[in-house]
């Protein structure tokens, strides 16, 4: 790869990661928000309201992430890219204008669909330029999730007390209106589904310009993707070994981001205490993600993914033990590492195991499958403690869900690529 190209393909990662970002922060936005939608003298909405708003907003990217990656299957990488920045931009800005709960709920539902649909189509594009790096391409990538959410807590502390929580909204969409024209004249299609899709010539050009590498075979045009494409044939084993490893990590990270506090206070430590190894676990996450891609494209991506998953599922387990400040600051940086990159290793492993004519689709099934495991992760959480089972048994129970992510995905089978 040359100088040039190496720019070239570079882009592609900064685009997609800075589009990341941008879906990190409508990700957590509401989340941000809630208290002062909640509280004050005369409240916006119930904490009720708010939990129905929340749950709309995963549901909607449940089926944005479902959808949307059989669209970037069938239309391209690029073009789906796109118009998911502009859904999600848009119906944020939306969302500054809300007049009720409801209204505000069916924005967010709305947006979901783009912001469900940004990371699936995301990681299938970075893998794609990344020359057989997909781990690395994948977690770096992931990393703009967080950045996003560190983005959202600043913005908060300079906008909601002299611009109010509207601001907000408005603030954060405007971003998106500048990238989609960027991406538009600089964003160019993934080589990969040129050739999926028999157009060899526009992928040859493409992938010079970027210093990638064809194969010299010209494979068939593939089928059309559909959800039945993955349930099938040789796609059925990992299918089903992705769908329930996915489940169990984003039950595991939605969990852990809304209780873990609670759990750390009902374990003897103090609230300030809780908030702050919650702060722990998220910096333990940033650099979980540095380091698992670059483990995972040495050993393999799927057996590194195993093996965050238990030692997650290990960590959590340790957690449960009432320690010092010393032992216990390492040990929630740690699980923080291990827990929140797992995740983000199967999406590596799908990307890079599954073939470029289902690979958006096959991402967009893990992410999908997996917000329903983000819905149920809270839920859980919140049953185990308003049934004063938070400490210890809520460790224990999270560390047996990371073990069952790890015993999935051992079932996972590397897929024929066509050639």
């Amino acid at each position: 790869m040359t100088p040039t190209s190496y720019g070239a393909a570079r882009a592609v990662a900064v685009l997609c990661w800075i589009a990341v970002v941008l879906d990190g922060f409508d990700l957590v936005v509401l989340g941000a928000l809630i208290p002062t939608l909640t509280g004050g003298e005369l409240p916006w909405m119930t904490p009720a309201q708010a939990t129905f708003v929340s749950t709309i907003s995963l549901v909607g990217m449940t089926l944005g992430a479902l959808s949307i990656g059989i669209a970037t299957d069938w239309l391209g990488r690029r073009k789906v890219m796109i118009f998911a920045v502009l859904v999600f931009s848009l119906l944020t800005l939306a969302c500054a204008f809300a007049q009720d709960y409801v209204q505000l709920g069916i924005f967010r539902f709305l947006a979901g669909f783009g912001l469900g649909g940004c990371l699936p189509t995301a990681i299938a594009m970075v893998t794609e330029f990344s020359s057989g790096r997909a781990g690395k391409a994948s977690t770096t990538v992931m990393t703009g999730y967080h950045v996003g959410a560190v983005s959202t807590a600043l913005l908060g502390l300079l906008v909601l007390p002299s611009l109010g929580w509207r601001a907000m909204f408005a603030v954060g969409a405007i971003p998106g209106f500048i990238l989609a024209p960027i991406m538009y004249r600089m964003l160019p299609e993934s080589p990969s589904f040129l050739i999926a899709t028999g157009r060899r010539a526009e992928a040859e050009a493409i992938a010079a310009r970027h210093g990638l590498d064809l194969p010299d075979a010209t494979p068939a045009p593939e089928e059309r993707t559909s959800l039945a494409t993955l349930f099938r044939g040789q796609f059925l084993r990992n299918s089903i070994a992705i769908c329930v490893t996915s489940f169990m990590g984003l039950l595991l990270v939605y969990a852990l981001n809304t209780w873990l506090p609670k759990l750390m206070v009902a374990a003897g430590y103090s609230l300030t205490g809780g908030l702050w190894l919650l702060l722990l676990l998220n910096a333990g996450a940033i650099c979980g993600l540095l380091v698992a891609g670059r483990v995972g494209d040495r050993i393999g991506l799927k057996v590194a993914a195993v093996a965050w998953f238990l030692c997650g599922g290990i960590l959590l387990a340790v957690l449960s033990i009432r320690m010092g400040p010393v032992l216990l600051y390492p040990m929630v940086f740690l699980t923080g590492c291990f827990v929140f990159s797992a995740q983000v290793l199967v999406y590596a492993f799908v990307a890079s195991n599954y073939p470029p004519g289902v690979r958006a689709t096959a991402l967009g099934v893990a992410a999908g499958v997996g917000r329903l495991g983000a819905i149920a992760g809270p839920l859980v959480g919140g049953t185990l403690v308003s049934m004063e089972l938070g400490h210890p048994w809520g460790f224990y129970v999270f560390a047996v869900v990371g073990l069952l992510g790890a015993l999935a995905l051992v079932q996972s089978t590397v897929i024929r690529q066509k050639v």
